[in-house]
């Protein structure tokens, strides 16, 4: 068994896009539309790590998505958290739970996604503004 990917269904795909592949940094593999099944796939996943993928599945006719706590959340490692969440900022994500311990944050996604970040190898060292933020409503 191998795992494949993690499927969210998203109601706007630019910005959707804006958020997985501008602000977040994915890179998108592959992208599949259904004129029949009027549907359009996206598959992205981390530079360098084609093997954990998330597929952005935009149905073409519109419904009322519901979120719940259940689905929990995507999960990524990064390099640097504190540069990931400043280029979040700059990309107008509100950083839902600030790594103020220097290893762990949240974001959503425009549709609501929990995506949890958490530094590679050990905490960075707290550091401003960070340190000082609050959480924002829920993640």
């Amino acid at each position: 068994m191998k795992y494949l990917h993690t499927m969210v269904r998203v109601t706007n795909v630019e910005q959707s896009l804006a958020f997985y592949r501008d602000a977040l940094g994915l890179q998108v593999l592959r992208e599949f539309s259904s004129e029949q099944g009027r549907f359009t796939l996206i598959y992205l996943a981390a530079p360098g790590d084609e093997q954990a993928q998330i597929e952005l599945t935009h149905n073409w006719d519109p419904e009322a998505y519901t979120g719940g706590r259940n689905f929990g959340h995507v999960a990524y490692g990064v390099d640097n958290i504190y540069a990931t969440c400043e280029r979040l900022r700059q990309h107008g994500v509100t950083i839902l739970r600030p790594p103020r311990d220097g290893r762990m944050a949240f974001v959503r996604s425009p549709d609501q996604i929990s995506i949890e970040l958490l530094q590679k190898g050990g905490p960075l060292p707290p550091a401003e503004p960070w340190v000082s933020m609050p959480n924002v409503g829920s993640w």
